[in-house]
């Protein structure tokens, strides 16, 4: 078992959990909501309530963050999403007073900054699902693939333009055959259209995983202001010499 923990909170089924355990983290959840398919250890209960108990939080090395992305998503052009929690100013806040490497992921369109967009087309996967995620941490994203694939279109049969070999948008309560464009095997479809492609956090994960034990945290989140003034990392070293 490793001994680097990573605390996820609004976990759901676990999509991002799985990518954090592939990069070497063991996991631990918490969600609003019973999660039953969750593959690790979770715990039922206010991801904001866990994450300011500071006694609680000694226990891991890093925390991922996932808060609620309905009243940011695109159908808020087609319906009222007000009556939705906006969740990601206290999660946030929450975070930097943690003291530990934090990840928040999260759909275009929410109000946070795009440190790596990821897409699952860069990943081999038949979804495109674009999702944001802000690092406290340098990190870096794969080249972003040309979509030459289309999925299927509103009202057309999503199980038929998969057996063709389209590309899906994963919503509503899909099949559980979607998890294979996701690169997931235990969620029902309900659970899969609040999911990410675990592939996304593996690959964020093995950057973390190289920072979450640095004993000098101020040198981290210099690196991070410097880097987004376009200096290496090279340079940022050089200049604390």
């Amino acid at each position: 078992m490793s001994s680097r923990r990573l605390l996820d909170l609004f976990c759901g089924a676990g999509g991002a959990a799985m990518g954090y355990y592939w990069a070497g983290f063991e996991v631990v959840g918490v969600d609003i909501k019973p999660q039953p398919h969750y593959p690790f250890v979770v715990f039922q209960g206010d991801a904001l309530e866990f994450l300011g108990d500071r006694d609680w939080l000694r226990g891991f090395d890093a925390i991922h963050a996932s808060p609620p992305c309905q009243r940011y998503t695109t159908l808020g052009t087609r319906e009222d999403l007000s009556a939705y929690p906006d969740l990601m100013a206290p999660t946030r806040a929450f975070l930097e007073a943690s003291g530990l490497p934090w990840v928040i992921e999260n759909v275009p369109g929410a109000p946070m900054r795009p440190d790596a967009v990821l897409c699952g087309n860069s990943f081999g996967l038949r979804v495109y699902r674009h999702r944001l995620f802000e690092c406290s941490f340098p990190v870096t994203g794969p080249a972003h693939r040309k979509h030459l694939m289309r999925v299927n279109r509103r009202g057309e049969n999503r199980l038929r333009h998969w057996q063709e070999g389209g590309f899906l948008t994963v919503t509503g309560d899909i099949g559980s055959y979607a998890g294979v464009a996701m690169g997931i095997d235990w969620m029902n479809g309900n659970e899969l259209s609040q999911a990410i492609p675990p592939a996304y956090t593996e690959f964020i994960g093995k950057q973390l995983i190289k920072v979450d034990r640095t004993s000098d945290m101020r040198y981290l989140e210099a690196a991070y202001k410097e880097q987004h003034r376009h200096l290496s990392l090279a340079e940022i070293a050089e200049r604390q010499k």
